[in-house]
């Protein structure tokens, strides 16, 4: 998992993950560097990522106060037990579903959760973080949040886009991609990820949008996608465009079936 520190208070720990007939799938989590330090999801699950190894090389897992999970997915979940238990003063922050959902897995211990809904604000110390839900997500729980200070916006899902290789999933930078395989890409992302666009009001889904649109982020931070910078209207108008768009449909059995046996050896 490559780190990048991308601005002088925000770190990107970046991975990826192949998913055949669609591309390499940029799975990021963060780093919020203030007075109270703030993590941001925590990766995949997989045992060789070495989530928390691989954040201490920015972060002493023990200086950390807070944990925001911006939903209970696995490929955002993977090191939060391991967190915890290093980062033994942090609160996750989530919300009252979400806790339910990871109940049925590993409860929580719920002195160390901090619930917190979109409209709600969270101090850090030199800068507040105020929750909204990001108008695609495939996650009830989902919340992304603003910062305050620098306006950032940290979307989980939304935003997000299947990249051509992995180096270029786990790269800094959202514009190495043409600008028109980008739009593509973010497109068939919102068809696999959030396939309920297609049956939206077109009106109703683009007034989702007003918050990213006032807020103008410069920077966009998605689990998956590089570093956004400078390219949030496009970005927006791209998403906007999203309503009605038919869901991703993938192999059915038969395909799979076409593969395993490709797998197969073959006699002498």
């Amino acid at each position: 998992m490559p780190v990048h520190r991308i601005r002088p208070d925000i770190s990107v720990l970046s991975d990826s993950l192949e998913v055949p007939g669609i591309g390499y799938i940029p799975v990021n989590a963060f780093v919020l560097h203030a007075p109270q330090p703030v993590v941001v999801d925590t990766g995949l699950g997989l045992p060789d990522r070495h989530f928390l190894e691989v954040l201490a090389q920015v972060v002493d897992p023990a200086d950390v106060r807070w944990i925001w999970l911006t939903h209970p997915d696995r490929d955002h979940t993977g090191g939060i037990d391991a967190l915890l238990a290093a980062a033994p003063d942090a609160k996750l922050v989530t919300t009252f579903v979400a806790v339910g959902i990871m109940s049925c897995e590993s409860p929580l211990p719920l002195d160390r959760v901090h619930l917190l809904n979109p409209g709600q604000s969270l101090d850090v110390g030199d800068r507040t973080l105020t929750a909204f839900r990001p108008p695609l997500f495939d996650n009830p729980t989902t919340v992304g949040f603003f910062d305050d200070l620098t306006g950032v916006c940290f979307s989980s899902d939304c935003f997000g886009a299947p990249m051509p290789a992995a180096d270029v999933a786990e790269s800094t930078d959202a514009r190495g991609l043409p600008a028109e395989d980008l739009r593509a890409a973010q497109l068939m992302w919102a068809s696999v990820d959030s396939p309920w666009v297609e049956n939206v009001d077109p009106k109703r889904f683009l007034d989702s949008f007003h918050l990213l649109r006032d807020r103008a982020p410069e920077l966009v931070l998605s689990t998956h996608l590089p570093a956004a910078e400078g390219i949030t209207e496009r970005m927006v108008d791209t998403l906007g465009s999203a309503a009605g768009l038919s869901p991703f449909v993938g192999p059915d059995q038969a395909a799979l079936a076409q593969m395993l046996a490709g797998f197969e050896p073959t006699g002498p």
